[in-house]
């Protein structure tokens, strides 16, 4: 929440906490009874394509939130080494709202502009005006309103609840008042809208410039570094068009510097670049390996497991996992697939978890296999390898102690070959 929260603050259906996507339901209703009532071929492509839209964003961000929780966990190409304070992950739980919000906008548009109903998949010149008019009018547009948004009485009222996100995440890019949500879905709109009305608009440039913004929103939050360097060797002039996780992350920290968008070119024009974005991006990008002083040697359990994950969905994560929601059943053939992707590529042991107390470093390290893999006998000699491997990774790291967790423990009669690594690894201590 903003420090001191002005009108038009809260979400409108924030009052219907999980329910909320009953919002949606006049929308599917009407899409379900065209469909009964006249079948799929009256239906136009643009109408046929928002709420598959809408789920490949959800996919995206949560694709976004594992890989950067994963890579925050390994803390190799870090940028701000501080943990995530709990409001926080409380207030970035409804990131989901703007995409909601983004799903009425679609119904409504396509209820009120006659040209939305006829779209084809595809004109190149309307693709073109889009790009142009973000390279443009949007980039231009955003940058001064950021500006006026620190400015202290809309900072205090709105955007101080953004910047409250000090450590950021992919999906802290998403985390606004209501109120400026709506000023960037007009925004926003401007490249979508202005080919629909020349009529060269397309359904697929509608969807890829959603991508577009959900990406670069998503990497440029990340509190890692991973945008290669050669990149901007092979073409020097993108660094004024793509901006870079360190970039952005100057402006959580400093605050008033690097306002650009995706773009940075405004705040090289402006001079408002930080001078220290070219040094974090080299520093960062160059990482260091993180020495745990303790590590935790586990492995998955089942299936339900895997959504308990920190790298995983929070919503199911926070909870109990003998209270499961009931949306899970709709990605068990994700779980299935995870499992089956570590069963024959995981070939060493992933870090899942990094804790610091005070200046004592602790990790949790994760054998990519089940409970059920510890039973086949024609495993045995796998998971011997993979947790020697951990352990003389743990010990070539300087690892100070070395725990087993579950069914490793199970296993110690059976490790003979790793007990002198082992008892070397403890000794040392």
């Amino acid at each position: 929440m903003a420090t001191r929260p002005g009108p038009l603050t809260e979400w409108p259906w924030q009052c219907m906490g999980s329910f909320k996507y009953l919002v949606l339901a006049p929308a599917a209703l009407h899409t379900a009874h065209r469909v009964v009532t006249k079948g799929w071929g009256d239906m136009s492509l643009a109408y046929a394509a928002i709420l598959p839209a809408l789920l490949l964003r959800m996919i995206h961000n949560q694709i976004w939130i594992s890989l950067s929780r994963h890579q925050t966990a390994r803390r190799k190409h870090i940028i701000v080494d501080r943990g995530l304070e709990f409001d926080q992950v409380d207030r970035e739980s409804s990131w989901d709202d703007q995409i909601i919000f983004n799903g009425l906008f679609f119904y409504l548009a396509y209820a009120a502009v006659p040209n939305v109903s006829r779209m084809p998949v595809w004109i190149t010149e309307g693709a073109i005006i889009t790009a142009l008019l973000h390279i443009g009018p949007v980039e231009f547009l955003y940058y001064w309103f950021h500006r006026a948004l620190h400015h202290h009485f809309l900072y205090s009222r709105y955007h101080s609840h953004h910047h409250a996100s000090i450590v950021t995440e992919p999906i802290t890019s998403v985390i606004h008042p209501f109120a400026e949500h709506v000023v960037y879905f007009l925004l926003f709109s401007i490249p979508m809208m202005t080919p629909i009305f020349m009529g060269c608009g397309s359904v697929l440039a509608v969807v890829l410039y959603i991508t577009y913004i959900d990406f670069m929103n998503n990497m440029g939050h990340c509190n890692f570094e991973l945008v290669p360097k050669h990149i901007f060797h092979v073409f020097p002039a993108l660094k004024y068009l793509m901006y870079t996780p360190s970039f952005h992350s100057l402006h959580h920290t400093q605050f008033r510097t690097n306002y650009s968008l995706f773009m940075p070119f405004y705040d090289y024009i402006y001079n408002t670049m930080d001078s220290s974005t070219d040094e974090l991006y080299e520093r960062t990008l160059k990482g260091t390996e993180e020495t745990p002083d303790l590590v935790h040697l586990t492995h998955m359990t089942n299936l339900r497991s895997t959504y308990h994950l920190r790298v995983g969905i929070a919503s199911i994560a926070s909870r109990p996992s003998e209270s499961p929601v009931w949306y899970m059943w709709m990605i068990w053939p994700v779980a299935w697939l995870s499992m089956v992707l570590a069963w024959v590529y995981g070939s060493s042991a992933f870090v899942i978890e990094s804790l610091t107390l005070k200046k004592f470093k602790m990790q949790t390290w994760a054998i990519p296999r089940y409970n059920f893999h510890y039973g086949l006998i024609w495993q045995r000699e796998s998971i011997n390898s993979l947790i020697e491997k951990a352990i003389l990774d743990a010990d070539g790291r300087g690892v100070r102690v070395l725990s087993l967790g579950l069914l490793n423990q199970a296993w110690w009669p059976y490790l003979y070959h790793i007990i002198p690594y082992l008892y070397l690894l403890l000794h040392d201590t």
